[in-house]
């Protein structure tokens, strides 16, 4: 995974921390837990807050 497959990354936070609480997560603490994915395999650096913003919300529409 890359950083702009959101939905997929979305995912994959959620089979590996369904209890986590996706509307106070830092970004830091999100963009930690997506570079620990096993799947994932992109450079740290080409990550921004937009893509953090995105992925957040892609996770909170896995739960609804």
């Amino acid at each position: 995974m890359k950083w702009l497959d959101i939905e997929d990354i979305a995912e994959a936070l959620e089979e590996k921390f369904p209890d986590e609480d996706v509307i106070s997560i830092r970004f830091t603490e999100l963009k930690k837990k997506v570079l620990n994915l096993e799947k994932f395999d992109d450079d740290e650096k080409r990550c921004n807050e937009k893509i953090l913003e995105a992925i957040q919300a892609a996770w909170l529409g896995e739960r609804s």
